[in-house]
């Protein structure tokens, strides 16, 4: 062994004193550029979120990154995503953070990691956790003392698992972006940012870079920019590059330009067109950017999936659909496209692409149709739903104070009065967030909807029972309007009386879904329902069985919803998302194939919140092999401009 380590060391000693470096990487000002291991670099990246794709398909869209050319990924760390709970860490299955950077190194593919703690990215929240807004007045983002308590909290756990996964140390991870488009958010706090940069230094160290990222104009990085970290901007293809890039001067007059969000697509919302951004205007751009020697990381490469209720929302509120295919060049189910092939042409104009096989589109398969058959209404199955029972209170209570950050919960009082003609059910102060099923006595009454219906009429007797099932749409993840409380938020009125009295019912869906409590239900006798424009909600379930003697089976699908209006469904006990067919622009969920087995029939569970076409069609759901996230549909706006961030400006 000692004679092993002998001739190590001298060489060490050779490399030392020939000024051969060893893994670094940083920034030379006089030369405008990055250094990487004692050479200038410049990077080509892609943002790939690993909360948005399933772990088994990680390799797969590594793989047809690198072999896209890039030198580099970047992806967010969601805060929410892995602190569900005030001090509960969850690092496992798919937020296993370290496994995905380490497959990202063995595949030779650098990090850019954007850690937050606030993250944007069409997020639920922006990646912050809902729980802190459980101190009313807290303001996000700021100097706050609670925040900053819990953001120094989150960053010890956080930062000292990403320090061996520095390039220096031996990881992927060349750059760190400390928060995110800083600029664009009113609070313009210097002493959180200098907060930020202290605690990032004291658990990564001095060598490693730290920048930020904001929107190209004086406005964004006058509050998004600070001394000892590196000022990044970020702009869409079409645009003035050179004005963008002299922006970024205005903060760095020296040092390396970077695009950290070089848009390939854009955000999709419900009730409004799918975004699509043809191939040419973005390869005409980055050809713009590649040809300055200009850094860039393609904002999304891949986009994926919005499973369960992570996706984000937009102001005046709009919530994002479950697909975040983002119309990136890989698709959502990680499909190669047109666009791939374009990017790449270009890159390969720049730099040596990778020899070897691009890894093929995944293969798709249709199932068929599947027989969904009623298992019993959410009134039906409560105390499955609620097994601790209701909260009571004089007036409602939102979700954070209930504990109960995502998914529904179930508001129940008593109608004060007869209302035997429809009488006005209201929420004044736009209190309903985000979206509310009522019923009086198991009877549908109506749907009121944050800023679009804000009051419906109801008929019922005094004394019979009100329900209001309220669902949380995905929180604001941009502007300042982050602290986004859930549920009946203000009082509700019955004409002109504050309604009071309530039972309130946290609901674990997925926990009972898991647990089978509504599978068991499925075999009941029920009478026939007669065909209504709107139902109470309900769940339905059924079985997919894999069919034997094909070869490669289970495969990627779609799963249709011919009929149905607007729900949530489950296979196996996984969270796909939300479906809402009635307003698109998405009609097809993506069903990865890691979720499905062959071996036994598949568990799908459904609960439809308005209208079933069980009454009077057939009662059933499809599974194609081709996606619909496009649907032509009558939309509630006009198309948007596709890069709407000067739009939303006005609600910072």
């Amino acid at each position: 062994m000692l004679r092993l380590l002998l001739p190590l060391a001298a060489l060490a000693a050779l490399l030392r004193a020939a000024k051969v470096p060893e893994r670094s990487f940083g920034i030379d000002y006089d030369s405008n550029s990055f250094v990487k291991d004692g050479k200038p670099f410049r990077y080509i990246s892609g943002s790939i979120h690993y909360s948005r794709v399933p772990p088994y398909y990680w390799k797969d869209r590594l793989l047809k990154m690198k072999m896209a050319g890039l030198d580099a990924i970047q992806t967010y760390v969601p805060w929410n995503y892995h602190e569900p709970q005030m001090g509960t860490y969850d690092f496992s299955g798919g937020k296993d953070l370290e496994s995905f950077l380490q497959l990202a190194n063995d595949i030779g593919l650098l990090v850019i990691l954007r850690a937050g703690p606030y993250i944007c990215a069409e997020w639920d929240m922006g990646g912050l956790p809902a729980w802190l807004l459980e101190k009313k007045s807290i303001v996000l983002r700021s100097s706050d003392s609670d925040y900053l308590e819990a953001v120094e909290r989150w960053m010890s756990v956080l930062l000292p698992k990403m320090r061996p996964y520095l390039y220096q140390n031996g990881g992927p991870v060349i750059m760190v972006q400390v928060e995110n488009e800083y600029g664009s958010y009113f609070a313009c706090d210097y002493n959180y940012l200098r907060f930020l940069l202290k605690l990032f230094r004291l658990h990564l160290g001095d060598e490693v870079v730290l920048f930020t990222t904001d929107g190209a104009s004086q406005f964004h990085l006058k509050c998004g920019a600070l001394q000892g970290l590196y000022a990044t901007v970020d702009f869409a293809p079409g645009g003035n590059v050179t004005a963008a890039f002299l922006a970024q001067r205005s903060s760095e007059p020296k040092g390396p330009l970077v695009n950290s969000e070089f848009y390939t697509g854009w955000l999709d919302h419900w009730g409004h067109r799918h975004s699509v951004v043809p191939a040419q205007t973005i390869t005409k751009t980055l050809d713009e950017i590649l040809a300055r020697g200009a850094n860039v990381n393609l904002y999304m490469f891949i986009g994926g999936t919005n499973f369960a209720y992570w996706n984000g929302a937009n102001m005046p509120y709009m919530p994002q659909p479950t697909s975040y295919d983002y119309d990136a060049p890989l698709s959502e189910a990680g499909d190669l496209t047109e666009k791939y092939f374009a990017l790449r042409k270009v890159i390969g104009m720049y730099k040596q692409l990778p020899e070897g096989l691009i890894p093929p589109t995944t293969p798709k398969f249709a199932y068929g149709k599947v027989l969904l058959q009623k298992a019993g209404t959410v009134l039906e199955v409560l105390d499955g739903l609620s097994p601790s029972g209701p909260v009571r209170s004089t007036y409602p209570l939102t979700f954070v104070e209930l504990k109960q950050y995502f998914g529904f919960v179930l508001y129940r009082t008593t109608l004060p009065k007869n209302c035997m003609e429809p009488t006005p059910l209201s929420s004044p102060l736009n209190g309903v967030h985000d979206r509310a099923y009522v019923s009086v006595d198991g009877v549908p009454q109506g749907v009121l909807e944050r800023d679009k219906s804000l009051k419906i009429n109801i008929t019922g007797q005094a004394g019979a029972k009100l329900d209001i099932l309220v669902e949380n749409m995905g929180r604001v993840n941009f502007g300042r309007y982050n602290n986004d409380f859930k549920g009946l938020v203000s009082n509700v009125t019955l004409a002109q009386d504050v309604l009071v009295g309530w039972e309130i019912y946290p609901l674990d869906i997925d926990g009972a879904v898991n647990s089978g409590i509504i599978y068991l239900l499925d075999h009941l006798k029920r009478p026939a329902v007669k065909s209504l424009s709107y139902e109470v909600p309900t769940f339905y379930t059924g079985t997919l069985s894999i069919p034997g003697g094909i070869p490669d089976l289970p495969q990627d699908t779609y799963v249709n919803f011919p009929g149905w209006t607007k729900g949530q469904i489950w296979i196996n006990g996984f969270n796909l998302g939300r479906y809402w067919p009635a307003r698109g622009p998405q009609l097809t969920l993506y069903v990865p194939s890691n979720i499905l087995v062959a071996s036994v029939p598949n568990n799908i569970t459904v609960l439809e919140l308005e209208h079933s076409p069980c009454s009077s069609q057939a009662c059933e759901i499809e599974f194609v092999d081709e996606p619909n996230i496009n649907a032509t549909l009558k939309h509630e706006t006009e198309k948007l401009p596709l890069f709407v961030r000067e739009l939303w400006m006005r609600h910072l």
